[in-house]
């Protein structure tokens, strides 16, 4: 290895190990922060329709380990038995209260807990369902050399996702155009990312929220 490969390596772990330090830090903040919404959203889910507050999905993240991504529930109990993982525009398991919580993207801020224990980071390739993580290409796996995160820049170019994903071959636009765009997005975004386009990245999220 060349001392120009050795210094950059050395560039990229440093890096990781900030960025690491930044996800503890603002995750456990956040958790603090927010804590009375946390309170105020579980009782308005306990009292809108029967179930737990907390949806736990089954993600890929780092490497191709699978862990559990918490969100606030936004759908009936049961709901993955009653229909695809992903959802689609106008779908009739999502709550009264949960259609809104999905609108303000609060049911993610559940996410923070992921972050705070090493599973997520705030910024990285939005965690996708095994099911999908199994049809990447070889190219398209490299997203999983990184924490998947909140946020992304995918994420943000397909913010209103679901309003493109209906129809009855929803499903196949999900697949076959939806989805290699968002991994060609984040791959190019991992090719030049840095703690400052991260923290970018975290404030055009925060502005497109209010939006």
């Amino acid at each position: 290895m060349s001392s120009r490969q050795s210094g950059r390596l050395l560039i990229v772990m440093i890096d990781d190990e900030l960025r690491r330090v930044m996800d503890i830090v603002a995750s456990l903040a956040g958790i603090i922060l927010l804590s009375p919404l946390f309170i105020i959203v579980a009782v308005a889910i306990k009292r809108d329709t029967p179930g737990p507050v907390f949806y736990r999905a089954r993600r890929v993240g780092r490497h191709g380990q699978e862990f559990r991504l918490f969100k606030f529930r936004t759908m009936i109990t049961h709901a993955e038995k009653m229909g695809p993982g992903i959802t689609a525009s106008g779908d009739s398991r999502i709550t009264k209260v949960g259609r809104f919580l999905r609108r303000t993207k609060i049911d993610e801020l559940p996410q923070l807990f992921n972050v705070l224990v090493g599973d997520m980071s705030l910024v990285g390739p939005r965690p996708e369902d095994p099911r999908y993580v199994a049809l990447y290409t070889p190219k398209q796996r490299e997203v999983l050399d990184v924490r998947p995160g909140i946020t992304s820049a995918a994420s943000l170019t397909y913010r209103h996702e679901e309003q493109l994903l209906h129809g009855d071959d929803w499903e196949t636009v999900y697949r076959d155009q939806v989805l290699p765009d968002k991994l060609a997005i984040d791959l190019d975004y991992l090719e030049h990312r840095t703690l400052v386009s991260d923290l970018k990245l975290i404030s055009r999220t925060i502005a497109a929220v209010f939006d």
